[in-house]
C-alpha cells in the first residue's frame, strides 16, 4: 500500500502528553496536522495553538465524532490518559487508521481488565471494526512499548536466552498528573489496603509488554506474575503540585514476570520515585535498562537527554522531555502504519523503519 507524501492526522486530546504532540507534529516533516478533538468545552472552538501556548496554528479544536470524520484524516493519535474504545470503534470503521498511546501494547491487559457490557473482548471488537472499515490500530509508547523492542534488538547477539528483563528507573516527580497519581495511590497511608490493587490496575498494560517480548521470542509463558515492594515517605514532602504525607506512598518497585516451569523468563520492572525520602528507597538511575542473561550477557542502559540549549531550570521543560519519548514512537511509526495491512497490529509486526527517528535537513 503506497502512503501520501505527508501523513494527515487529526489528534485526540491536549494533557500533558498531547500538549507535547501538537508542537512535534507542526514541525515533523512525515505529519501534518488537519483536526484536534478535545473533550474539555472550553477547549472547543480555539486554536489548537492556542489551546498548548505555542501561538496559532490554524487549526480549531473540536468536539464530536462527526467532525473526525468529516475531516478525513490518515490517522487518529488518541493521547489521552485513559481509552476511548468508541471512540476507536467507530474512526476505525469509517477507514481511519488508529494510533494511541494509552493503556494498550497487545490488548492483553484490556481484554482480561476491562470487559465489554457486551460480553466481547475489546480486541474483538477493535479487530472486527479494523476489517469493516480496511484499517489498522495500533498501540504503543515508550515504557511499555518501545523500551521492549529495544530489549529484543538487543538479542540479537546473544545465542542462547536465560532471561531478558527491562527496568524502567525513574523520578516521576516531573510527571504533573494529579489524577494519575491519586489514581495509583500515591499520597494514600502506605498501608492502606486499597494501594496494591490500585497500582496493579494502573500499570496492568506492563503485562502487555511482556506477552510482547514473548511473542517475539516464540515463548510459551504459562503466567505472567504481578509483585510490588512500596516506599513510605520518612518526612512531609510538598512537590509543589502533589502533597506527599509523612507514611505515605512515595516510591515503588513493581515486576512484571513472564513465567516457564516456574522460572521467570522475560520481565518488566516499573522503579518509581516521587520523592528520595522514602524507606525503602531504591538507586533511581534515570534510564531505561535491558539485562540479558545468557551466552553471552547484555548490559545496556537506555539513557535520554535534552537538545543542546534546552533549559532545564523550568520543571515543566524537564517533564516535557517524559512527553516526547513517551509521545514520538507513535509520531514517528505513522508512515509504517498507514502502510501496515487491516487490524490489530503490535510492534513486533512493524518494520525496523517504524521505529526511527527524523533527520532534520
Amino acid at each position: 500500500m503506497s502512503t501520501p507524501d505527508r501523513i494527515r492526522v487529526f489528534q485526540v486530546a491536549t494533557g500533558n502528553l498531547g500538549t507535547e504532540m501538537i508542537g512535534r507534529i507542526q514541525n515533523h516533516p512525515d505529519l501534518e496536522l488537519v483536526g484536534l478533538h478535545c473533550y474539555t468545552p472550553d477547549k472547543i472552538g480555539r486554536d489548537a495553538g492556542d489551546i498548548v501556548g505555542i501561538g496559532p496554528v490554524g487549526i480549531a479544536a473540536t468536539g464530536t465524532v462527526t467532525e473526525i470524520l468529516a475531516a478525513r484524516p490518515d490517522v487518529l493519535t488518541f493521547h489521552g490518559v485513559f481509552p476511548d474504545e468508541g471512540l476507536y470503534e467507530t474512526v476505525l470503521e469509517a477507514g481511519i487508521n488508529v494510533v494511541t498511546t494509552a493503556d494498550w501494547i497487545t490488548g492483553y491487559h484490556r481484554d482480561t481488565n476491562h470487559p465489554q457490557p457486551s460480553g466481547r473482548k475489546v480486541s474483538e471488537v477493535i479487530q472486527a471494526a479494523c476489517e469493516r472499515g480496511n484499517a489498522t490500530f495500533y498501540g504503543t509508547g515508550m515504557n511499555p512499548g518501545l523500551c521492549q523492542i529495544l530489549a529484543i534488538a538487543h538479542t540479537a547477539d546473544v545465542a542462547e536466552i536465560e532471561n531478558v528483563t527491562v527496568t524502567e528507573s525513574v523520578d516521576v516527580s516531573c510527571h504533573h498528573s494529579v489524577e494519575t497519581w491519586k489514581a495509583v495511590g500515591y499520597g494514600r497511608p502506605v498501608d492502606d489496603p486499597v494501594i496494591p490493587d490500585s497500582l496493579h490496575k494502573y500499570t496492568a498494560v506492563f503485562a502487555d509488554s511482556v506477552y510482547l517480548m514473548a511473542d517475539a521470542f516464540g515463548l510459551e509463558l504459562d503466567e505472567v506474575k504481578f509483585s510490588y515492594e512500596l516506599g513510605a515517605c520518612t518526612q512531609d514532602v510538598d512537590l509543589g503540585w502533589y502533597v506527599l504525607p509523612k507514611g505515605s506512598l512515595g516510591a515503588n518497585y513493581i515486576k512484571y514476570q513472564g513465567m516457564v516451569d516456574g522460572v521467570p523468563r522475560v520481565e518488566t520492572h516499573i522503579e518509581w520515585q516521587m520523592t528520595p525520602h522514602t524507606d525503602p528507597a531504591w538507586n533511581i538511575k534515570g534510564c531505561y535498562i535491558t539485562q540479558v542473561t545468557g551466552d553471552p550477557s547484555i548490559y545496556s542502559k537506555h539513557m535520554i537527554f535534552p537538545k543542546k540549549g534546552f533549559d532545564l531550570s523550568n520543571p515543566e521543560n524537564f517533564a516535557s522531555i517524559g512527553m516526547t519519548v513517551t509521545g514520538l514512537p507513535a509520531l514517528n511509526s505513522l508512515r509504517a502504519i498507514v502502510a501496515a495491512p487491516a487490524g490489530i497490529i503490535t510492534s513486533a509486526d512493524l518494520p525496523l523503519r517504524a521505529f526511527a527517528g527524523r533527520f532534520k535537513l
